[in-house]
């Protein structure tokens, strides 16, 4: 059921990723996991975080209808970039701007780390994810009251990332949708368009013979790699996807 109120993230009970630094960051509505081959100074990841936030939020200060509109909006010609991305992304999916905000997040900041030396970097912000690997990694599925998938995972090799993986549910999370599907996960270079076109092939899903029009859709994307979508029993699947248990 879709809720308001903070939700604990259970499923990171499930995750287990040996050799990396473990670290968890909680910037006001920002909560994020994080795995990292190289120790770097906590204050240095919030002090980020912060900043990419401030820029959003001072931003939406100059044009409000930055976080309130559920369509794309043009933005200032000398607006941050972490606001330039989030709009092109919503631009490509036909969304509203605040759809790739969780992505950005996690796509600026893993850009970050890596400028910092890191070599692994795995930073999940509800779900969202920007994946920076040199091994071949598992990246489970989670669908709620669709068990039958809850035991399947993404196989994601390093040649692929870095990498957005980015899932939108019209029954989980806080987060607005207007589907129902019980989980759509798109794989894109860029996180900022997979959290965007996420919610946008999400919203298309009202139906199991939806699944289809979500994949058509994302697949018609520029920049999009891979879709799953979920509803119920079903499943569909289209692109550079590799399942595994």
């Amino acid at each position: 059921m879709k809720t308001n109120k903070y939700q604990r993230r259970f499923y990171r009970d499930w995750v287990k990723v040996d050799g990396l630094i473990s670290m968890y960051v909680a910037v006001k509505e920002t909560d994020l996991h994080i795995f990292i081959d190289k120790a770097v100074d906590a204050e240095f990841i919030k002090e980020r975080v912060l900043h990419y936030r401030w820029q959003i939020e001072n931003y939406i200060t100059r044009d409000n209808r930055f976080i309130t509109s559920l369509k794309p909006v043009e933005v200032e010609l000398n607006a941050p970039g972490i606001v330039k991305e989030m709009s092109i992304a919503s631009k490509k999916a036909g969304v509203g701007p605040m759809s790739a905000v969780a992505g950005a997040i996690a796509y600026f900041l893993g850009r970050d780390l890596l400028k910092k030396g890191c070599k692994n970097v795995i930073i999940e912000n509800g779900g969202d994810i920007f994946l920076k690997a040199a091994r071949t990694c598992k990246v489970g599925i989670y669908a709620g009251r669709a068990k039958t998938w809850n035991n399947l995972s993404l196989k994601i090799k390093p040649r692929r990332t870095s990498l957005g993986i980015c899932t939108s549910s019209g029954k989980l999370g806080h987060s607005l949708s207007f589907g129902v599907a019980d989980a759509v996960i798109i794989l894109a270079g860029n996180p900022c368009l997979a959290d965007a076109v996420a919610t946008a092939a999400a919203n298309r899903v009202q139906s199991p013979r939806d699944l289809g029009k979500a994949l058509d859709f994302a697949r018609s994307i520029k920049g999009v790699s891979g879709v799953v979508a979920i509803l119920k029993d079903k499943m569909a699947s289209w692109g550079d996807v590799q399942f595994t248990k």
